[in-house]
């Protein structure tokens, strides 16, 4: 539930510490960027999508120049969160674009800039406005990160992208307090420990592997 406090010109929106990041779009239909434009219209699917995720909110426009001038690096930097290419296990990272096109033709000519994999609400949809207030967007882009319990992690993290990269995500990682379990870059690998994990194994093979030349060398000596 979003507490909505008056004060004469201006209003505040507080959050309800205990809800999560799936309360914030309860109700709402989610959209995926692929080809078939999947919906994500269940209680359930929102569940299962947003979940103990890091959220990032996308505000931007098609015809903003410095909008389409960060959709490539900001594409780059998420399929390297979330691209098995890049990655072994994918971060728990979701981006949502929050559209303030004017159209929306404008919408879908943007969101083509964007990945694949993000995520955006329909151009109907006047939540788009109430987000824009309510995290108090300035200026485009910005990409606000929310940690799972809707609390703001940072308000606007375009800056740090473009200059700390896919780092970024360890941070908030850290400011999240979330136990990422699934992601792990390919470059993490350690062969030392991929030994460790390998060595009974290896045991066992060089074990089989030793009695069958014995019994080889013990056949040749009889004969």
């Amino acid at each position: 539930m979003l507490l909505v406090l008056v004060f004469a010109d201006h209003f505040i929106v507080a959050f309800d510490p205990r809800l999560g990041m799936v309360d914030l779009f309860v109700g709402r239909v989610l959209v995926k960027n692929n080809a078939e434009r999947d919906e994500l219209d269940t209680e359930r699917e929102v569940v299962m999508r947003l979940q103990n995720r890091i959220v990032l909110l996308l505000f931007g426009a098609g015809e903003c120049g410095r909008c389409r001038d960060f959709a490539p690096v900001l594409t780059n930097f998420y399929k390297r969160l979330t691209d098995e290419f890049y990655v072994e296990r994918s971060a728990q990272l979701v981006l949502l674009y929050i559209s303030l096109d004017a159209s929306e033709d404008q919408q879908a000519d943007f969101l083509k800039e964007l990945p694949k994999r993000c995520l955006f609400l329909p151009h109907e949809d006047p939540y788009r406005k109430e987000l824009e207030v309510m995290f108090k967007v300035e200026k485009l882009p910005t990409v606000v990160v929310l940690r799972p319990d809707l609390s703001v992690l940072s308000p606007n993290a375009v800056t740090e992208i473009c200059t700390t990269g896919p780092d970024c995500y360890r941070n908030w990682q850290e400011g999240a307090e979330l136990i990422d379990r699934n992601f792990m870059m390919n470059e993490e690998y350690d062969e030392s420990k991929m030994r460790s994990i390998t060595e009974p194994i290896r045991r066992l093979k060089y074990k089989v592997e030793g009695k069958k030349k014995k019994k080889e060398e013990k056949e040749e000596d009889e004969y």
